[in-house]
Order: C-alpha cells, then structure tokens, then sequence
C-alpha cells in the first residue's frame, strides 16, 4: 500500500508541477510540439528528469496537461451568476469563457495542437478533458440548477456560438479583433438563444438586452 505524502511532501510536489507546466508552456510556444523534448522541460524547470516523470511519464501527458493549466489559473474561478435571472446568468458565464478563449497561452496552445497532432498521434489520441476547466464547469452546474433538461447539448451550444465569434477567427487570423460592444453582443445573443430554447417556461421571459439599444 502506497505511503500518504506528507503535507510538505504535497507543497514541495505542487510547487514543481506549477514550475514544470510553466516551464513547459514557454518551449512548447517557443519551439512546437516536435521540438521540446522532456528534457530540455526539465533543465528548463531547474529539477531533475525523474522528478519530471513521476509526474508526466510522456510529453502528451505533459502538453495536455500545460493546456488544461493555461485555462484553469486560481484566478479564472467565474464570478457567482445572479439568482433569478437565467439570461444574466449565462452573461456572467459566456463573459467568463471570453476571457479564457482570448488568453494569448490558451491561443498560442490550442494552435500547436492543429497544427501538430495531426504528425503526432500520441497528442492526437490524447483526451483533452476541457470539461474540468472551472468557467466550463461552472456553467455545466449553473445549467442544471436552472433545471435544463440536456446540459450536454445546451453548454456546447452556448459556447460554441461564442467560440465561433471570438475565438475562431483569432485563431485563424493573428491579427483579427473583436471590438468589445461585440463581444457582449455576441455573448448576450448566444444567452437569448439558450434562454428560448432550453430555459424552463417560467424562465424565458428574461429581458432581451440588445433592446437597452433601442432594437427590438
């Protein structure tokens, strides 16, 4: 039976996996996927390769895990949706996803995965398992407490008519942008089409906010 590490055994492990994800990020940005090897990761961290290993055994686990950490630093935990409001909600949340779709780590990974998985199928078999990031997780809760029905089908809705607007493009395109009045458009827009579709009928009532704008 494993030995339980100590408390300071866990800080000291939490401390070089933050330092090893970090270092990792910079080389896979800096050189691709090909080019970074678990090596140059650990030289780059300042700890030895074991200590490397017993964490990430392979450069996949490795990738996958710098992706899934560039989307869930301490301080992406989304704000508290506001009670009684379904539509404000989704708002607060679809905001949430913005701010983590136009982080220029997040940007810069997700194109060295189009880019590279389709010459490494170690990294293309890997399961990307987006739904722990906090914003993501958070709406997936938020949902079922608003008793929707299919939360598997309305979250991949909701956020993919906010991906398609504000973070497709800028992945394709280094230099597009999204003005910001667009950007709430695009996440109030895609909040009403949730609200129509999936909200419970008492819910659907929820004020449309492209109409503050004098639109109807």
């Amino acid at each position: 039976m494993a030995r339980e590490l100590s408390a300071y055994h866990r800080e000291v492990a939490a401390t070089n996996r933050a330092t090893i994800l970090d270092a990792a990020t910079g080389l896979f940005l800096e050189s691709g996927y090909d080019r970074t090897s678990l090596a140059r990761v650990a030289a780059s961290a300042g700890v030895s390769r074991a200590t490397l290993f017993k964490q990430f055994p392979t450069k996949a686990e490795l990738f996958e895990a710098t992706v899934l950490a560039a989307g869930g630093s301490p301080d992406s935990e989304p704000a508290d949706p506001p009670d009684g409001d379904f539509h404000a909600g989704l708002v607060t949340l679809g905001l949430a996803y913005v701010e983590l779709l136009t982080r220029p780590r997040m940007v810069g990974l997700m194109r060295t995965v189009i880019a590279e998985s389709a010459r490494f199928p170690e990294l293309r078999e890997r399961t990307f398992d987006f739904g722990t990031l906090p914003v993501l997780a958070a709406l997936r809760r938020y949902l079922r407490a608003e008793h929707v029905d299919d939360t598997d089908v309305a979250a991949p809705q909701f956020l993919g008519m906010i991906a398609s607007a504000v973070f497709w493009p800028r992945l394709m395109h280094g230099t597009w942008s999204i003005t910001e009045e667009e950007t709430l458009r695009t996440v109030d827009e895609a909040a009403l089409t949730i609200v129509a579709r999936h909200a419970p009928t008492g819910a659907r009532e929820s004020p449309c906010g492209a109409c503050d704008n004098g639109t109807s």
